[in-house]
């Protein structure tokens, strides 16, 4: 997906699960756009309209971790409140005495079965092949989702 002729994310080749690189130009980004590549999986996440905003903290030990507890709160988000999301903006991404911790505001609206064409189900977020790497210009997240 390109959004000002520059890169997000994209799916990268795997036999049976959807792997994702996703992009940024700082960690945070990169974050937001692992988010958008979570949902354009499920749908067409261009069909998502950002009428809701939701809040979202997670916590985490490492930067692996916290990806991984990030995308897996929204997919439960999807799966308990049936929210489809498609902007994302991390406020804030700081280290605690105990690891790190995410804030964000989530825009998105609730699942319609008549607008949002569904293409595969997400069962899980995995650190199976997971990376997270940091060059002087870019963050590049690659990640597994089960489906």
């Amino acid at each position: 997906m390109f959004m000002n002729d520059k890169k997000r994310f994209e799916f990268l080749e795997h036999t049976a699960d959807a792997y994702i690189g996703a992009y940024g130009k700082n960690l945070e980004e990169a974050f937001e756009n692992a988010a958008l590549a979570l949902f354009e999986v499920m749908t067409n996440a261009e069909t998502i309209h950002p009428t809701v905003e939701d809040q979202v903290e997670v916590e985490a030990l490492d930067d692996k971790a916290l990806l991984y507890n990030w995308l897996e709160t929204l997919l439960i988000r999807f799966e308990l409140q049936g929210m489809f999301y498609s902007k994302f903006k991390i406020s804030t991404l700081n280290e605690t005495s105990t690891g790190l911790k995410l804030k964000a505001k989530i825009w998105g609206e609730k699942y319609n079965p008549r607008k949002h064409l569904q293409k595969v189900g997400v069962k899980a977020v995995t650190y199976h092949r997971m990376e997270i790497l940091r060059n002087p210009n870019e963050v590049i997240l690659r990640f597994i989702l089960d489906i």
